[in-house]
């Protein structure tokens, strides 16, 4: 059971941990300080860049830093190419549909992650099926995902299908959870077997690797966020990342209203979606990815110091799974159990520092509760005891 002393104790090494970023007195008092879960940092060419473009009258979806963030994209995910879109929601959405997800489909999933990964299935009219997790990696299990297969699925000619709803089951899609990678290898392994497309969400995981490659770059697709909370930010955005150079073209095609390329003429030869991201807010990313690095290392730096605080504090720190390198996006401890978790959230939050719990498994929610799942034993379990910590780097 945690004891409020040790909960007053964090606050205050929050608190001092942040004082510099948020206090430039060192004389006012750190009661006042209000420190957020993740908030980002400018710490570059990012009003260059923004100025740049206005001066160039190029701000929303054609312009040169478009052109340079799919190419620094697909430099950092080592993919052949990428495709810049407004948000991680619409790459993910459109990731899917490309993967050849139909309505009435199925799309094995995580529970234990943030609504638009379902969401995202849903709008191509296709229903998740939950998988469990694993409790270190906080994301989709190897093991629970072959054997809801092996107890649940069947191959023919035309694909994996759901013995039990006798839906196709057209694809895989493991989320990274606050950047830490999963055990994707197993899985592409596994889904390979069953002739299921992976589309990885990896909205989470940008600058996170596994085994040495890097998050974007195991799925047959993969979708990015860069939203205001993520480790970089274009404060609206998202990228799709693959290596077929012919669903990066009409991913690309797909995403600017499936307008044939033409001097005048508007003709779209299909339903398409106006989902490219704006100049402007390519400029502000391209300007971000350059500090990539530099922001990492500060949160790699925020990261040890909470290693040493909560050594002798009976909290455990998640630590980083095996084999992955981090992004160091989101930290989080383990509390006992959800009594613990429900008294850290009420305490730090009325003290001004802001913590949160991980997300309510999906099926909770009314629009999945109909959702076929599996065993969420760990997922129910990292539930109840998950809180995300403040981890903004420090610059």
């Amino acid at each position: 059971m945690i004891e409020k002393d040790s909960i007053t104790e964090l606050i205050s090494f929050i608190k001092e941990l942040y004082v510099p970023k948020y206090i430039s007195d060192r004389e006012k008092k750190i009661e006042g300080i209000f420190v957020p879960l993740h908030e980002p940092n400018f710490p570059g060419n990012e009003k260059k860049y923004l100025l740049e473009t206005i001066d160039s009258t190029f701000v929303s979806s054609v312009g040169a830093f478009v052109d340079r963030f799919e190419k620094d994209m697909s430099s950092i995910a080592h993919t052949k190419r990428s495709v810049a879109l407004v948000n991680g929601t619409s790459a993910l959405q459109i990731s899917l549909i490309l993967a050849g997800v139909k309505p009435h489909n199925e799309v094995l999933t995580q529970a234990l992650t943030f609504v638009a990964t379902a969401n995202s299935i849903a709008y191509t009219g296709a229903n998740p099926v939950f998988i469990d997790v694993d409790r270190d990696t906080m994301g989709l299990s190897p093991d629970s995902l072959e054997r809801f297969l092996t107890n649940n699925a069947e191959l023919r000619d035309d694909g994996c299908y759901n013995k039990v709803t006798k839906a196709k089951i057209s694809a895989c899609v493991p989320m990274h959870t606050f950047g830490f990678m999963c055990r994707i290898d197993k899985i592409i392994k596994i889904c390979k077997k069953w002739k299921i497309p992976v589309v990885e969400d990896a909205a989470e995981a940008l600058g996170s690797s596994y085994k040495g490659k890097p998050s974007g770059s195991f799925g047959l697709l993969s979708a990015f966020s860069l939203n205001g909370n993520k480790i970089i930010t274009s404060g609206g955005g998202g990228a799709i990342t693959t290596n077929n150079e012919t669903i990066a073209d009409q991913a690309k095609h797909l995403t600017t209203t499936a307008k044939i390329p033409h001097k005048w003429e508007y003709f779209h030869d299909k339903i398409g979606y106006n989902y490219r991201m704006p100049n402007l807010n390519a400029a502000l990313a391209c300007a971000q990815l350059e500090k990539l690095n530099l922001i990492k290392n500060s949160k790699r730096d925020v990261y040890n110091q909470y290693q040493s605080f909560f050594e002798d504090k009976g909290i455990k720190l998640m630590n980083i799974p095996k084999e992955t390198e981090w992004n160091y996006w989101l930290m989080s401890i383990l509390l006992d159990d959800k009594k613990d978790r429900d008294l850290f959230l009420t305490e730090t939050n009325q003290n001004g520092v802001m913590t949160r719990p991980i997300w309510q498994l999906m099926y909770r929610l009314p629009e999945f509760k109909d959702c076929q799942k599996d065993n969420q034993r760990n997922a129910e379990f990292l539930e109840e005891r998950i809180v995300n910590i403040p981890s903004s780097a420090i610059l």
